[in-house]
């Protein structure tokens, strides 16, 4: 198990202050999903494989330096990835045809605003009790299933805002590619230049650059997918 320790280090990258320590476990899981976000854009099913790939080692790196509420999200976006590999490969029982790719109808896409907006901003407010609750239940979940872990002491979010944001539009993302309306893609690069400045402030390149290359991937899948689904105007039926 010592392979997936985030102590298990495959390079020093020199970049930043004092460089970054990238682990074989996060370099599989960052390739994994760069692989998934490729796949996906193409509209090839077996993304959701590199999917449950990445969440999973994602949610071993979360376990270990004790961010348990990301953790807990790791689950959801695990259970997302095996529901949108069902609803993908399922037909639809009124047409008997498999899901196509399709925008949201305009009544859709302003509930999906509404409730987005109404959501990051309650958890702007609330986002240091809303990721401790998260916590305190990630940890009584593992203390069920016989792990021996403490709560972490958290501290109070740096960038209330940007990460409410963050979250809930990865939230919202993933629901509507699991049904391929083509405004996943543009939440995706919304949420990965959020990334980019959020990591350039910290000072972690390394990781500002990983997501400038899925900024780059998600802006083609949301490029084909548009190409796909036609002109904005002819909105498809749910």
């Amino acid at each position: 198990m010592d392979f997936f320790s985030i102590h298990h280090l495959l390079v020093h990258i020199p970049l930043g202050t004092g460089g970054y320590d990238l682990s074989w476990i996060e370099a599989l899981g960052t390739l994994a999903g760069l692989v998934c976000i490729w796949l996906a854009s193409k509209e090839k099913i077996s993304n959701y494989l590199f999917g449950l790939i990445n969440v999973t080692l994602f949610a071993l790196i979360f376990f270990q330096i004790q961010l348990y509420a990301s953790l807990l999200l790791q689950v959801f976006f695990f259970l997302a990835n095996l529901y949108g590999w069902y609803a993908w490969r399922r037909p639809r029982s009124e047409t008997n045809n498999e899901l196509v790719v399709r925008w949201l109808t305009v009544p859709k896409a302003i509930n999906w605003a509404l409730v987005s907006a109404l959501a990051i901003g309650l958890l702007t407010i609330y986002i240091n009790q809303v990721f401790a609750a998260l916590s305190s239940l990630a940890v009584h979940g593992m203390k069920l299933l016989g792990i021996s872990v403490a709560m972490p002491q958290l501290q109070p979010d740096a960038y209330p805002f940007w990460d409410a944001s963050m979250t809930v539009l990865s939230v919202v993302a993933m629901v509507l590619m699991t049904r391929k309306y083509v405004e996943n893609w543009i939440l995706w690069v919304v949420i990965d230049v959020i990334s980019i400045g959020v990591f350039a402030v910290q000072g972690v390149w390394a990781m500002a650059i990983e997501y400038l290359i899925l900024t780059f991937i998600a802006a083609n899948g949301c490029r084909l997918w548009m190409q796909k689904a036609g002109a904005v105007g002819s909105r498809s039926r749910p």
